[in-house]
């Protein structure tokens, strides 16, 4: 007990322990921690809860809220979420972290992609030097790397008390999205107001989404518009998703919600390769390459004049009747669009003979023309399946370019490098057969259904020519029209002289439509092309 007693301390009335160093550094560090913590909630507030709540009665999800659903669980990583902007021109305006913009990176279906989404109740989205700033380096970061570039646009514009500060930082935007092209693929997802200078970005870039009834784009708004024309215009009726996805053709893919769009966007990134020194990942949808499919061989009325629907041949011949279309409402005369064959991503081009009869006008080979261009710079075969009776005749389309624009499809299919097949279903007459990727621009393989029908024009209007003053004398021109136009039906206007004459590779049986094409990917797959040495051509824009 009493060798117990002597190692006891005694600590009565001795002073207390000195702050030392180290606990003035702890207190530092946590008081640093905590201001953080702060810091970075009040960023991720956003404009705050009533702003929150308005965008919600809108319609429309938060700037954070899109990204959650656009990207994997868990997988973001933000930059710049303490970044703020210098407070504009005049010196006092309110500055807020963030700056009105989210950006930074994550992953759909395991596969890395750089993003950017404005934030509406933060300054209404409006663009300033930091915002601009926080956007430039995200798209850098995805050219460095090589993955895709999505953009959410929900933006007042420009904001005005940054003057001229705002106005040059679109242009830092601009030149970015156009030095990316052909690089990696940009996507937009026009999700709210886009007006004025902001909507050149997203037509610099290669697919744009809409949203019905809360998204809309226009270079001049309704009150300019009103003042100058005097006509009353909503936002809608000037710019709104249906205009664009109908009329103008600017919005590739139209959806009902920001739920929608966004699922869309990433079913749309799971064909696309992440640059354009890759190919799009293999899907197997256990769907077997050998698959025929005998109602093919029914397909094609035997009347040349009835219609059919192109799209049940398309579905036939894809990877599990999947098929993502491209500008669907628009120029729907032809259809172009993405499916698996073999599990491989292609690009598929087809005339639809049920609109307008499949024919070619300006809008449909601008269409096209674009749609092939995508493809070849990112290394998507591409599939053409032809019944096109020519194009459209009439002074509208002449004086409208059509010369010029078909020269545009023509064009595209000639520089392409990337194995591109051609399946000739029903007609294929005069130029427009050329144009639709025919043998003499560099198709690789050429096959055509027995339905076919090649020849410079249609056989009717090619008895009217040949056999004219015969049918004006007969006493029955009717009839002696007709038994031309069957003879010289029967005689040239069917495959097998093209394919004696080697412009097709051969006439097959519509049911193994989808075995050929496969079996032809896969021998083009180490195609290689050399082009003469030149910056680039000069596309007939």
């Amino acid at each position: 007990m009493i060798k117990e007693r002597k190692t006891q301390k005694d600590t009565r009335g001795k002073k207390p322990k000195p702050v030392t160093a180290q606990s003035e550094t702890e207190h530092a560090t946590k008081h640093t921690l905590k201001s953080l913590e702060v810091m970075r909630n009040e960023t991720l507030k956003g404009g705050g809860v009533e702003l929150i709540e308005d965008q919600h009665r809108r319609g429309k999800l938060t700037a954070r809220e899109r990204i959650e659903l656009l990207l994997d669980e868990g997988s973001f990583e933000e930059f710049d979420l303490l970044k703020t902007g210098r407070g504009g021109a005049f010196g006092k305006e309110q500055t807020y972290p963030g700056d009105g913009v989210v950006t930074g990176h994550g992953t759909i279906d395991g596969r890395e992609v750089f993003m950017y989404s404005q934030d509406f109740t933060v300054r209404g989205g409006s663009l300033g030097e930091a915002h601009s700033q926080k956007i430039s380096k995200v798209m850098d970061h995805a050219v460095r790397v090589g993955a895709p570039i999505i953009g959410l646009n929900d933006s007042g514009g420009a904001r005005i008390q940054e003057g001229v500060d705002a106005l040059a930082s679109y242009g830092d935007i601009f030149k970015r999205n156009a030095l990316a092209s052909g690089i990696i693929p940009q996507i937009s997802c026009i999700m709210g107001p886009c007006a004025g200078g902001a909507v050149y970005s997203p037509a610099l870039t290669d697919f744009i989404f809409m949203v019905e009834d809360t998204s809309y784009m226009y270079v001049t708004g309704p009150n300019v518009v009103e003042t100058v024309t005097h006509m009353a215009i909503t936002h809608d009726e000037l710019g709104g998703a249906k205009i664009h996805g109908e009329k103008s053709g600017l919005a590739h893919f139209v959806l009902p919600n920001d739920i929608m769009c966004l699922r869309e966007v990433r079913r749309l990134i799971n064909y696309l390769p992440s640059n354009n020194k890759q190919t799009a990942p293999i899907l197997d949808l256990s769907d077997p390459a050998g698959r025929t499919d005998a109602a093919l061989d029914y397909l094609v009325p035997e009347n040349p004049n009835q219609s059919y629907d192109m799209k049940v041949c398309i579905n036939s011949i894809l990877d599990g009747a999947e098929f993502l279309e491209v500008q669907s409402q628009y120029a729907r005369n032809i259809i172009c669009g993405f499916g698996r064959m073999g599990g491989q991503t292609i690009g598929l081009v087809a005339n639809q003979p049920s609109v307008l009869a499949g024919v070619l006008d300006n809008n449909a080979s601008n269409k096209a023309a674009r749609f092939v261009r995508f493809c070849d710079v990112f290394n998507i075969p591409l599939i053409c399946l032809v019944d096109v009776p020519g194009f459209m005749p009439g002074p509208e389309q002449e004086q409208g370019g059509i010369i010029r624009h078909g020269a545009k499809l023509l064009y595209a299919f000639i520089e392409s490098t990337v194995p591109r097949i051609t399946v000739i279903i029903r007609k294929a007459y005069g130029g427009a057969y050329i144009v639709m990727n025919s043998k003499q621009i560099g198709c690789d393989i050429n096959y055509a259904w027995p339905t076919a029908e090649i020849a410079v024009m249609g056989p009717k209007g090619a008895a009217e020519v040949i056999f004219r003053k015969e049918i004006q004398s007969s006493p029955d021109p009717a009839a002696a029209l007709a038994v031309r136009t069957e003879e010289y039906r029967k005689t040239y206007v069917n495959p097998f002289l093209s394919a004696k004459r080697g412009y097709i590779d051969d006439v097959i049986f519509p049911r193994d439509t989808r075995y050929r094409i496969i079996r032809s990917l896969q021998f083009l797959e180490g195609k290689r092309r050399e082009r003469p040495e030149r910056l680039h051509g000069n596309i007939p824009l």
